[in-house]
C-alpha cells in the first residue's frame, strides 16, 4: 500500500525491503544493527548498477561491517511514500531528491549539511538547487537541464538546413509549418499527463521571452506573475496546443516516457527533453543516430531576452535529521558522490556528473552542444519553485490546453500559491 512505511517494491523485477536503522553511531563508526537504508528510485535501474556498487564499494572500504540497503521505489509514488514516513518519524536513513521544491518544502525533516561536506562543495557544481535560505540539505549527483532538442534528418527531408534552426519564434512556427506540410510530424512532441510537461516548457522557453534581470529576479525569489512577460510565457503555452504544434492528445501522453518515445520514433520534429539520465541525448542518439539529434537555444519570443541553457543540480541524496547515524549517513552520501562512482554514473546513464572535471563518454554533437552551453547557463525557471506551486501548475497547464481555464486566471492563482509559500 502506498502508506506503508516499510515499503516493498518491484522496481525492473528487483525487490528490496527495509525501513530506517535503529541504535547509534559507536565510537568506532559502526552502526549498532549494522545497517543503513537508502531510497531513491534509481537503483534498481540497470543503467545505474555500476554507480550504486561503486558507491557501496567506496563505502564498504572505510565501514566494513555496515550493510548498505537500497530500497528502488517507484517515482510516481516516491515523493507521496517519503512525505508520509517522515511525517510518522520512520523511513531511509538517506534519500535521494530531485533538486528544488521538493526538496526545499521537506528540508525541516532534513540534516544540514553545510560543512560536513566541505570538500565535496569545492568539488562538486549544483548545490544551489538543494539548499534553502543559505543551508545545503543534499549533494548533488548530476546536473540536470533542459534542452530543444530537434531531429535533424526531419529538417533534411523537409528542405531546411539543420544546421542553423531558427532563432526567433516567428521563424520556428514558419519550420514548424514546413515540417508539418513536408514530413507530417508535429512540431513538438508534448506529454502533460503529469503535469511535467508545462515545467519543461517554462523553463526551456523561458529565457527566450523574459529579459536578463527578470529572469535573475524569478530566481531569487522576486516573481512579478502580473509581467507581461510571464504572462506570455503561459499564452505561449496555449497557442501551441490552439495551433496545433503539439501533438494530438497531449493531456493523456505522459511524458515519462511516451512523449520521448514519439520523439525518438520520428512522429514529432522537437522535444523539451533532459541532459542527465533518460529523455535526453544518449537515449535518443542511440535510436536517431548521434548525427541526427541537435540542440537549438530557446527561440527569442520578445526583444532583449538572452536565451540560454537552464540547468541546475539534477539529482542528490540527502540524510534524515531522524536518523540514528548521522556521522555513518554521511559519509555514505560522500561516497555517492565520489568520483569513481560518478564517473561510473556518467559512463552507465550518460549523466552528466556534478563533477564537471568528468568527462562523458560519447554523444556528438548534440552532447558537445550542451556542455557548451553549460559555461553561461542560468537556472532553470521551474526549479525554483515549490512543490506546491509546480502541482498547480500542472493543473492549470492541463485546464489551459484543454481551454477550461484563462491564461489570465491561471496565472492570478499561481501568484497567490507562491505568495503563499
Amino acid at each position: 500500500m502506498m502508506r506503508t512505511l516499510c515499503a516493498t517494491t518491484l522496481v525492473a523485477a528487483l525487490v528490496l525491503t527495509g525501513c530506517g536503522s535503529a541504535g547509534s553511531d559507536s565510537p568506532s563508526g559502526s552502526a549498532d544493527d549494522g545497517k543503513l537504508v537508502v531510497w531513491d528510485w534509481k537503483s534498481g535501474e540497470e543503467d545505474a548498477a555500476a554507480y550504486v556498487e561503486k558507491a557501496k564499494a567506496d563505502f564498504a572500504a572505510r565501514h566494513p561491517d555496515v550493510t548498505v540497503e537500497f530500497v528502488a521505489q517507484p517515482f510516481d509514488q516516491y515523493y507521496t511514500l517519503l512525505g508520509t514516513a517522515m511525517q510518522s518519524g520512520t523511513g531511509p536513513d538517506v534519500m535521494l531528491f530531485n533538486g528544488g521544491g521538493q526538496l526545499r518544502d521537506r528540508a525541516d525533516d532534513l540534516l544540514p549539511l553545510g560543512d560536513r561536506v566541505a570538500a565535496e562543495r569545492r568539488r562538486l557544481a549544483g548545490w544551489d538547487a538543494f539548499t534553502r535560505d543559505g543551508t545545503v540539505y543534499a549533494a548533488p549527483v548530476t546536473l540536470q537541464g533542459h534542452p530543444i532538442y530537434y531531429n535533424k534528418a526531419l529538417y533534411e527531408e523537409a528542405g531546411l538546413d539543420p544546421e542553423q534552426p531558427a532563432a526567433t519564434w516567428d521563424e520556428f512556427t514558419d519550420d514548424c509549418a514546413t515540417l508539418a506540410e513536408e514530413t507530417g510530424a508535429s512540431c513538438f512532441s508534448l506529454g502533460n499527463k503529469e503535469g511535467y510537461g508545462i515545467q519543461f516548457f517554462l523553463s526551456a522557453l523561458g529565457s527566450g521571452v523574459l529579459g536578463p534581470a527578470e529572469y535573475d529576479d524569478w530566481i531569487a525569489g522576486k516573481r512579478d506573475w502580473t509581467s507581461p512577460r510571464v504572462r506570455r510565457i503561459f499564452q505561449l503555452w496555449k497557442e501551441t496546443e490552439e495551433a496545433g504544434l503539439n501533438n494530438g492528445g497531449a493531456n493523456s501522453t505522459a511524458l515519462f516516457n511516451e512523449a520521448f518515445a514519439r520523439f525518438e520514433s520520428g512522429d514529432a520534429a522537437h522535444v523539451v527533453g533532459l541532459m542527465s539520465d533518460v529523455g535526453h541525448w544518449k537515449e535518443f542518439g542511440e535510436l536517431l543516430g548521434e548525427d541526427d539529434v541537435g540542440v537549438m537555444p530557446a527561440p527569442r519570443v520578445e526583444a532583449g531576452a538572452e536565451p540560454s541553457l537552464p540547468y541546475d543540480g539534477g539529482i542528490g541524496y540527502a540524510v534524515a535529521k531522524r536518523t540514528a547515524h548521522p556521522k555513518l549517513a554521511v559519509d555514505l552520501v560522500r561516497s555517492l558522490t565520489s568520483e569513481d562512482a560518478l564517473r561510473a554514473f556518467a559512463d552507465g546513464a550518460g549523466a552528466i556528473a556534478s563533477d564537471t572535471g568528468i568527462d562523458v563518454p560519447g554523444g556528438g554533437p548534440a552532447l558537445a552542444s550542451i556542455m557548451q552551453e553549460v559555461e553561461s547557463g542560468k537556472p532553470a525557471l521551474h526549479v525554483a519553485l515549490s512543490a506546491g506551486t509546480l502541482d498547480l501548475m500542472g493543473r492549470l497547464s492541463q485546464q489551459l490546453l484543454s481551454g477550461s481555464a484563462s491564461v489570465d486566471d491561471a496565472v492570478r492563482q499561481l501568484a497567490d500559491s507562491d505568495r503563499a509559500d
